[in-house]
């Protein structure tokens, strides 16, 4: 990995964080600088854009891709870094909505995606943990719904999770916060921003174009295609995709009024030693069942990754640190005492139903945001149907209209979302002294 260097934040750039200190790419992609023409024009160059233009390579379309700032610049290269199959609306919620079958085939996409991110991982030792499997615990006292969950998740996702009971977690996680929770034997951890990068280079290696730092200033029709215009540059294309998410501006009302920009925050903290071995002595990483839940995972050298909340603000610097330690001691009291290194946040786009949205907007005008936290196999099965789409005619991204393009009530929705998870939180909190006394 690369040396540690300095990071100003300044637009364009990567902001300070444990991803942007051991980023470890050869080279950095060139701005667009003419106008050019292809097949297919990707817009944005997080997770879901890399995954779109792999897609397309794998399926013979050499495709361009313009990312605003950085490749993995916002949510995608500052995440939780933890991989495993579903969406952020529970599987059971997803049968409510759609029937079993369909939530089946949906659920499917991701189970898919996971194995073609270990695929495109391969041996690359710096884009993926040690070891394998995520752990999910109950903040609450509800054994009979922890095995509820693992069955309703192993029917519909075709899974095999593994229930845990609270001594086998506290076994390793010593919080008196758990109770049950569950193994996802076959999940992952990744470096994110290193994967989006290393992505992004596979596509250009099968025959796509990348450019970095060339934000889009405006998109028209032309002919029977669609010009997108930059600063400096332009492309003609026959088809696009929108992949901007949070990030998309005033690009398209629609699709930016469909998604809240929600930030969430992570924290890195200084090496903590052999105290570290009071607290966490297990491999895996964590997260847990609330609303308002925290995720995180141990490096090698003690350090403590530690990420959650969501929040319409965005603090920065010493704020940002107490308020992530004060999160990390509330499940981890013995660990007063250890230092921040660094901690960082973004905005990730977050739909008021939890799902995907992934489609066409009109023809040849395809889009494929909104992955509200849960994304990292999410944004690789869009890629896939968006790609199979332009590419064969496949209509699996049908599978998604039913979670559709649902106005997220800008300019007041941010708003309307912070106070919505202080309720959130307040009923965590009620549940957790109901049920654990």
């Amino acid at each position: 990995m690369s040396e540690k260097y300095e990071h100003t934040g300044e637009k364009g750039e990567y902001i300070d964080s444990y991803y942007s200190r051991t980023l470890n790419v050869a080279q950095e992609f060139l701005p667009l600088l003419e106008e050019i023409t292809t097949p297919v024009c990707i817009i944005g160059g997080g997770m879901a854009g890399v995954a779109t233009a792999q897609g397309l390579v794998d399926r013979g379309i050499k495709p361009v891709l313009i990312e605003a700032n950085r490749i993995g610049w916002g949510a995608s290269g500052r995440n939780g870094s933890f991989v495993s199959a579903g969406y952020s609306l529970g599987a059971q919620k997803i049968v409510e909505k759609v029937g079993k079958e369909h939530a089946r085939a949906l659920c499917a996409l991701t189970v898919d995606a996971l194995a073609l991110i270990k695929k495109r991982i391969g041996e690359r030792s710096d884009l993926r943990g040690e070891t394998d499997g995520l752990l999910n615990v109950s903040w609450f006292n509800e054994r009979d719904a922890v095995e509820k969950n693992i069955e309703c998740l192993n029917d519909i996702m075709g899974v095999n999770y593994q229930f845990w009971s609270q001594q086998q977690i506290t076994d390793l996680y010593h919080s008196k916060r758990y109770y049950d929770g569950y193994m996802k034997p076959d999940a992952i951890q990744v470096h994110s921003l290193n994967y989006t990068c290393h992505s992004a280079r596979q596509a250009q290696e099968g025959g796509a174009r990348v450019f970095e730092k060339s934000p889009v200033i405006n998109i028209k029709k032309h002919g029977n295609g669609w010009k997108v215009m930059t600063k400096h540059g332009a492309v003609i294309a026959d088809q696009i995709v929108m992949c901007c998410s949070a990030y998309i501006g005033d690009l398209n009302f629609k699709l930016s009024a469909a998604t809240l920009p929600v930030a969430t925050y992570v924290l890195l903290t200084e090496p903590i030693g052999d105290r570290l071995k009071s607290a966490i002595e297990g491999p895996y990483g964590v997260s847990d069942n609330r609303f308002s839940s925290n995720y995180y995972r141990t490096l090698a050298d003690t350090r403590l990754f530690w990420g959650g909340r969501v929040s319409m603000f965005n603090p920065t610097g010493a704020k940002l640190e107490k308020i992530m330690m004060t999160d990390l001691l509330h499940v981890y009291p013995q660990l007063k005492g250890a230092r921040a290194d660094v901690a960082w946040g973004g905005f990730m786009g977050y739909p008021v139903h939890k799902m995907p949205q992934i489609g066409e907007l009109e023809p040849g005008f395809w889009y494929n945001q909104g992955f509200g936290g849960s994304g990292m196999t999410a944004t690789v099965a869009g890629g896939e149907v968006v790609s199979d789409a332009i590419a064969n005619g496949d209509e699996r991204y049908k599978l998604f209209e039913p979670y559709g393009l649902t106005y997220a009530g800008r300019p007041f929705g941010s708003v309307i979302a912070q106070t919505a998870y202080w309720l959130f939180q307040l009923q965590d909190a009620y549940k957790s002294w109901r049920l654990n006394g």
